[in-house]
Parts: structure tokens; sequence; C-alpha cells
């Protein structure tokens, strides 16, 4: 099992709940979480407990980001006028990784990074190899020419589990994706309920 594959599994397990919606998630098999004292009875979590589950969800769906990672960008929602929560899930959504796998060209967040740092990817016909990379309304992702026959890349396209969000125009026979917004929270097309609210609140206390 390749280590990003363990690394999705894991994190499922983790939360108890199939983040990414994925078929073959072990928390479809299973509910209970990793390791000999997995099953065990769960007990009830504190405010604390909640507000960093609900971190930990969020920031585990962006591919298990740093916590230094994930409270930098929290710091930058957090200095944008309007709902924190709101703009912290924008800021995730303008990755280039998270746009990258919106559009269907990857089938998994991690595989996503990977396909970035390999140096697949144009933003405006610009070579972009950094994940992180904010994208802006109105720029263009698209596929390097030699990048858009493998086979990982036709498969994504045709996975029927996952819909691409209205804040993007895909081309899936150019392997072109326009940004066209950034989206509010009900917007973006999250398998299980995020809450970053309570993020906020988690950050707020801590």
């Amino acid at each position: 099992m390749s280590k990003r594959t363990a690394a999705k599994h894991k994190i499922d397990r983790r939360m108890g709940e199939n983040l990414w919606g994925r078929p073959k998630s072990p928390v479809n098999r299973r509910e209970y979480g990793p390791g000999e004292h997995g099953q065990r009875r769960k007990a009830k979590l504190s405010d604390f407990g909640i507000q960093l589950r609900a971190k930990q969800k969020l920031k585990g769906y962006y591919g298990d980001l740093t916590e230094k990672q994930f409270r930098r960008i929290y710091a930058e929602a957090e200095r944008i006028r309007g709902d924190t929560g709101e703009n912290l899930v924008g800021l995730l959504e303008r990755r280039l990784d998270a746009l990258v796998y919106r559009a269907k060209f990857v089938p998994t967040i991690f595989a996503s990074r990977q396909f970035v740092n390999h140096g697949h990817i144009l933003v405006n016909g610009k070579p972009v190899n950094i994940p992180s990379y904010r994208v802006n309304e109105g720029d263009v992702i698209e596929l390097v020419d030699k990048s858009k026959q493998i086979p990982m890349v036709i498969e994504a396209v045709s996975l029927p589990e996952r819909e691409v969000p209205d804040y993007l125009e895909v081309n899936h026979n150019k392997f072109t994706a326009k940004f066209l917004r950034t989206p509010k929270l009900d917007e973006v097309p999250y398998a299980v309920i995020m809450e970053p609210n309570l993020v906020v609140e988690f950050y707020a206390k801590n």
C-alpha cells in the first residue's frame, strides 16, 4: 500500500467518517477507529474535543496539512473581512491541489499534491509545481500535453462518485478548468459535514 493510500485510509478511520466519499473507504466496512483499542466505546467528547475534531477533519480533508500550514491559512482568514469560517474554506478551496482534485483530473487530494509537485499543471499557460499556490478568480488550470494520457487522469475523469462544483468551469476534452469564483461553505461538495465555525472557536480559545 502506498504512503498516500495508507494516509487517507488512516484519516478516515481516525475520524470514523468517509471524508472523501470514496467507495473503498475502510469506514464503509467498519466504523471503529484504528488500533487494538479501536472498538472500545467512544467517550462523550468535551467542547474542546468537538472543536479539535472539527479542525482535524478539515485539515485532514485537504491532504492532512501540517498544523503550521493550517494555522497560517486560518490567520489569513481571520484578517479578511467577513465570516472567518467562510473565509477559511474559501482560502482552502483556492489551493491549486484542491482545485486540481475538484476538477477531477486526479482521483484523490493526495494524488493531486503529487501531481502538481511533478510538474503536470499549468496555470494561465505557465508551469506551477507548488500545491499550495493560491489560484485567483479567472485563472485557467490545465494539464501539460504529455500528462493528458496518464491512466490515472483518464480514470479520474470518469469517476461517478464526484461531480465538478459550479465554481469551476471544466472541459475534460481539453483538460482545462477555469476558476470562476471563491465558493461559500454550502457550495463546496464535501462528502461529510464540515464545521469551520468550530475551528474558529478552537483557535479563539487555544
